[in-house]
């Protein structure tokens, strides 16, 4: 084995939450919607496009119960995921799809690192985060920065809670869209330093602003995170039909459609990586799965095609291995996303690949710590889990 050239990354994939009923999602989308619902009606739109996707070990699962966030953990740990990086959303206060995440903070369970990304958009009935049809806004004010990191300092005191030099780690995914009058991370530095937690390791999402001179905004570092849609040609542009969208897609995929937004997978990850390299430091890299958020925004989605886990394996350990000639002044390395399902963006097996993204993702780890001297991350045996998740509308008893 070749001489380590230092430590290996901690690969930490994004979690979406939202596989549980709440009242408000009862109230806005019909009663029992979660995000199965819209992965369970999702339909191919074009010859080979595959939908939808369906779950395979862990089922349609609830993540209301325990034994379904323990399978989760057991299954990434094995695979070589360090953690997980919950989305969190707070509203002035007020906390949506929280329950999985309070409960894995109150049982302390499953044994198994985290980290929290404030995914602070205004909520709408639509998907990208336009201000369409608002269902709840997101504002902010100089108390409620004291608030949520008073909640904070509670969720960073966790021993699993994952730290960079003892200094737990904050995501913010639109640090652009936070009052200019005051310094709402200063705020909430102050504050979480008053109530004794260590001074956060705050990292800025650079998908609006990949230029963003994070320092002198008062982070510590930025993500390159993936999907990047606005570097995609008119990926944003939802017009129902372009020439320019007919040109590309004949081009790429061979149909003749000027209303979907198809790129290749390869390609859009290329093109991604080019506008993150405008960044003025090197970032945290986060490289995507796969995408395809029909099951979401129909026709008006955007599609990467030709998508599979060893295509993934190739793009991940790629950029395994550029992190580690130079890595970014850290251990961190996101992988977007565990359990995206209704952006078809997920490591979780599903019943077209099985278990072939996690299996992937611990080979190219693999393969670069072969190169590297990192420990090896040893395959397991396969082993039934606990539970065979239920349907899209069930619920928990």
């Amino acid at each position: 084995m070749p001489p380590s050239t230092g430590p290996a990354p901690r690969l930490i994939a994004h979690y979406l939450p939202q596989f549980h009923p709440t009242p408000e999602n009862d109230a806005w989308w019909g009663k029992g919607f979660t995000e199965w619902s819209n992965v369970s009606r999702a339909k191919p739109l074009f010859k080979g496009h595959y939908q939808p996707h369906l779950p395979a070990d862990l089922g349609f699962y609830d993540l209301r119960l325990p034994e379904v966030r323990q399978a989760q953990a057991d299954l990434a740990r094995e695979h070589g995921i360090h953690g997980f990086m919950y989305y969190h959303y707070w509203f002035r206060g007020k906390r949506m799809i929280e329950r999985p995440f309070e409960e894995v903070l109150a049982s302390g369970q499953p044994d198994f690192p985290f980290c929290l990304c404030w995914a602070n958009e205004t909520w709408s009935k639509r998907w990208l985060g336009e201000e369409k049809e608002i269902l709840i806004r997101q504002e902010y004010s100089p108390e409620d920065f004291r608030e949520h990191a008073r909640w904070l300092a509670r969720a960073f005191a966790d021993k699993r809670y994952i730290r960079v030099e003892g200094r737990p780690v904050f995501v913010i995914y639109r640090h652009s869209d936070f009052p200019k009058e005051y310094d709402g991370i200063a705020i909430m530095r102050e504050e979480l330093m008053r109530q004794g937690s260590p001074n956060p390791y705050l990292i800025a999402i650079d998908v609006h602003n990949p230029k963003f001179a994070y320092r002198g905004a008062g982070f510590d570092h930025t993500m390159a995170f993936q999907p990047s849609l606005g570097a995609l040609p008119n990926a944003l542009d939802d017009r129902s039909f372009t020439l320019g969208r007919l040109s590309r897609n004949l081009s790429s995929s061979g149909l003749p459609s000027g209303r979907l937004k198809l790129y290749g997978y390869e390609t859009a990850l290329e093109i991604m990586e080019r506008s993150a390299s405008q960044a003025p430091v090197r970032q945290i890299p986060c490289v995507l799965v796969s995408w395809d958020n029909s099951p979401r925004r129909g026709e008006k989605a955007v599609i990467f095609t030709n998508c599979s886990p060893p295509l993934f394996g190739k793009m991940l350990e790629r950029r395994l291995d550029e992190w580690a000639v130079s890595p970014p002044g850290t251990d961190l390395f996101f992988i977007n996303a565990w359990n995206e399902w209704a952006e078809g963006n997920h490591l979780e097996p599903d019943q077209k690949f099985g278990m072939g993204y996690l299996e992937e993702l611990r080979e190219a780890r693999n393969r670069v710590g072969a190169r590297r001297g990192w420990s090896p991350v040893a395959a397991e045996s396969a082993h039934p889990f606990p539970f065979p998740g239920p349907g899209p509308q069930q619920r928990a008893s």
